[in-house]
């Protein structure tokens, strides 16, 4: 009998050490965050597509508690920087554990989890747990350089995952934020990213109530009284492109934002520019000394006979800020949301055009 005991205490000793885990609450000064985030001991908070948590670990695997609000959202597990075996998954409405790698070998690992989808979704990460001999390791040093970009679908990353053939809805599985033109300029320059963008958005009018000059300096975007501390995040370089939606929009008289917005009389000239001039000009309240350009692009905004890009550069002339820039993406002329392909098309542009006239 007293072997028996001995024996059934040994096997549960095992059994706790084979699941043993290491408990990492969100607040943990180790874990690196960019963009813009909530961060209490209970929660962290992802509103806005691209936003990122990375940790440095010693472990066998890691999970995460985890679930959303408003709608589910996707986000990437990128384990030791190998993106083409990144763990594509999707966080429910409920709260519920997930696996994110497993089987690790002994040594450091990082894990990099990355949110693809709209800032429709709201995501509450409860916390990490790293498995096995496990230890959470100092994170890596800043990276120096620093961008961020406001912008609706295309920057947001509408469309990217939609296979050839497919569907182009605004359907979360299919938002992928890491292959936009905005992710890839900003890992092309080693960059802190932050990426302010929502599919559908406008600077005068949407396909919904909020414009961007309504929520740009939010936290959370839904939420009118959480307001974003400029002063956390100071960029080199700001991108805007923005007017794609209000393109189609000012051409929509019964629409019920155009109606809500500009009442029976579509906006003039003067009154397009100066709305955007006016947005550009809080940009540059916000960071006095940021590069910023004024980008369009690359859906039909800026077709051969579009007056949008020409709206963008008066705006910009007017402003005389020689650390202001205009950019027009040239038109894909393809159906859809820009793909993998026509996102890296722009972000060789970008990429191009800051070498040409920047230094950071």
């Amino acid at each position: 009998m007293l072997i028996k005991k001995i024996s059934l205490v040994v096997i549960l000793l095992l059994s706790l050490n084979g699941f043993s885990q290491l408990q990492i609450k969100p607040n943990n000064k180790d874990i690196a965050y960019m963009g813009r985030v909530k961060i209490s001991q209970d929660s962290a908070c992802f509103y806005w597509p691209g936003t990122s948590a990375t940790i440095n670990f010693k472990g066998s695997g890691i999970t995460a508690s985890m679930k959303s609000r408003n709608e589910v959202g996707y986000f990437y597990a990128i384990i030791d920087n190998d993106v083409e075996h990144a763990f594509k998954f999707k966080s429910d409405t409920f709260k519920t554990t997930l696996s994110l790698a497993s089987g690790l070998s002994s040594g450091k690992h990082t894990l990099q989890l990355y949110k693809l989808s709209n800032n429709t979704s709201e995501n509450i990460i409860y916390g990490f747990q790293i498995e096995g001999d496990a230890k959470i390791l100092q994170h890596s040093k800043s990276l120096k350089k620093k961008i961020e970009f406001y912008g609706n679908s295309i920057t947001a990353g509408h469309g990217v995952d939609v296979e050839k053939g497919g569907k182009d809805s605004g359907r979360p599985e299919n938002f992928n934020n890491y292959y936009t033109y905005a992710a890839l300029t900003a890992r092309h320059y080693d960059a802190q990213y932050s990426c302010i963008a929502r599919s559908g958005i406008g600077i005068m009018v949407s396909w919904f109530p909020e414009i961007m000059p309504e929520i740009y300096d939010r936290l959370n975007p839904m939420d009118p009284n959480s307001k974003w501390d400029f002063t956390q995040y100071t960029p080199d370089i700001v991108v805007i492109n923005l007017f794609q939606n209000d393109s189609w929009l000012v051409n929509l008289p019964k629409h019920p934002q155009f109606i809500s917005r500009f009442g029976t009389s579509k906006p003039t000239d003067e009154f397009t520019i100066l709305a955007y001039q006016n947005f550009v000009t809080s940009i540059r309240a916000k960071y006095p000394n940021a590069h910023i350009i004024c980008a369009l692009g690359n859906m039909d905004a800026t077709k051969t006979d579009s007056k949008w890009p020409s709206y963008i550069k008066q705006a910009v002339d007017r402003i005389h800020d020689a650390k202001i820039y205009s950019l027009v993406f040239p038109y894909k002329n393809t159906g859809g949301h820009p793909n993998k392909q026509e996102q890296q098309m722009m972000a060789n542009d970008l990429i191009g055009f800051i070498d040409k006239n920047i230094k950071w």
